[in-house]
């Protein structure tokens, strides 16, 4: 089989990269999710230990990353829906600018609710 670089400088398989990945991180997170849900069931004083170790500078990045991960997936998601569902008459030419213009809106979408989780941090 014949390795094509240009296929792995396509935009498409960026796109396809990040959601992948975004998507194994988001899986490998939900156990901890769970897990801290949990401790609201064994009591106030335990669930308020773990609210102030939430609370440190880390963490805090930890979570922007996170919601960073969630909207690259998202946006990637509804990327994908709309190749999918939307029919684009057209020539290759025309058809691979849509592609484009759906990968950079993604990308957009998945900069700006980063970026306004963050700055809702500050």
């Amino acid at each position: 089989m014949k390795n094509d670089s240009r296929s792995r400088n396509h935009p498409a398989y960026w796109a396809f990269l990040v959601h992948r990945l975004s998507g194994v991180a988001l899986t490998l997170f939900l156990p901890l999710h769970f897990w801290a849900l949990g401790n609201a069931l064994h009591g106030e004083a335990k669930l308020e230990s773990f609210l102030r170790w939430s609370d440190q500078p880390l963490v805090k990045w930890a979570e922007t990353i996170l919601v960073l991960l969630l909207a690259a997936h998202m946006a990637g998601g509804v990327r994908l829906l709309m190749l999918e569902f939307v029919s684009l008459p057209g020539n290759a030419h025309e058809v691979n600018a849509w592609q484009k213009t759906l990968l950079a809106g993604a990308a957009g979408v998945s900069v700006v609710v980063g970026l306004l989780f963050l700055l809702n941090l500050i």
